[in-house]
């Protein structure tokens, strides 16, 4: 079986159609549609079938997927193996990151991998729900996502490679009642106006769980997902937010207090994602352990007591 036709069915199981999975290979759909039937032919089983206007995998058609998915990890390993044998690893590795993550990470995993001879990075920035990171991998070779605290993980199709924890604090302007407190509660913020993510973000689950606390709906006011945005906001008076302790911007005449929220798990995973078969590209683990590095040296300043 053609590896490249195995990882054309693996890339319709993950976006659940033929257009789909065409956009992810960079393939016309009439292509995927052939190689599949291609597949089909050698397997001697169905391997598709209809679901609504999608296409899903037939029983065989998922355990063929599992085994593409060790074909692929088997190549890349193959391939590792030679690569053992150069001086160094040589290649272009494609990083993306949601925003406030690429603001704190990219900067300086850039400034490193240019000190590597031999190594370029393409870098995107992709703010998606976190249901969404997943699918990224298909076409990034890290994808650096977000997740927040006491949330399931990324399921069993990528390596996670955690980097670290950041606190999410309550942003308040500097002559809200509460700005001159060390720390608030979600009783405090009961009849609040919210400035908040839109559904399915990590920080909006948070915020939820700060609903459950109170046992009373957060009052929603606006849903913003750019935080400069929303630093302008609060610093207004429009409202107040959770926002990332040591991403949300010091100066730039944006004033408000971060303050730390007492009685919920406020916080967010910061991951590094990866398909198992890029995971064992020796260029990809290059940069992979950069941004390891680089998170470790992460900033972990204090909740802001002025502006922040």
């Amino acid at each position: 079986m053609d590896p490249a036709h195995l990882a054309t069915l693996r890339a319709v199981r993950a976006h659940g159609g033929v257009t789909a999975a065409a956009a992810v290979r960079h393939l016309t759909p009439s292509a995927v549609s052939q190689q599949l039937a291609a597949l089909q032919r050698e397997a001697a089983v169905p391997l598709t079938e209809r679901a609504g206007r999608g296409l899903r995998l037939t029983p065989a058609g998922e355990a063929l997927a599992d085994a593409a998915l060790d074909v692929a990890v088997a190549l890349e390993r193959a391939r590792a193996a030679c690569d053992a044998f150069v001086a160094r690893p040589v290649g272009t590795v494609r990083v993306s990151a949601f925003s406030s993550g690429a603001q704190m990470l990219l900067p300086g995993l850039l400034t490193r991998v240019a000190a590597l001879d031999g190594i370029t990075l393409e870098c995107s920035d992709e703010d998606v729900a976190q249901d969404e990171f997943v699918a990224l991998t298909d076409r990034v070779d890290v994808v650096v996502a977000h997740r927040p605290d006491g949330s399931a993980g990324w399921g069993p199709d990528v390596v996670v490679v955690p980097l670290l924890r950041e606190p999410l604090d309550v942003a308040v302007p500097l002559d809200h009642p509460l700005a001159d407190r060390a720390a608030v509660t979600p009783a405090d913020l009961a009849d609040a106006p919210w400035i908040a993510v839109r559904q399915g973000f990590p920080v909006a689950r948070v915020l939820d769980e700060v609903a459950a606390r109170t046992g009373t709906e957060p009052r929603v006011v606006h849903r913003i997902n750019d935080f400069a945005v929303v630093e302008a906001l609060v610093a207004a008076g429009h409202g107040v937010s959770l926002l990332p302790r040591w991403t949300a911007r010091a100066g730039d005449g944006v004033r408000f207090r971060l303050l730390p929220l007492e009685g919920v798990r406020a916080g967010r995973h910061v991951d590094a994602l990866l398909r198992p078969e890029r995971a064992e590209r020796r260029v990809v683990r290059r940069v992979l352990d950069e941004l390891r590095a680089l998170a470790a040296d992460a900033p972990a300043p204090a909740p802001s007591g002025g502006a922040a």
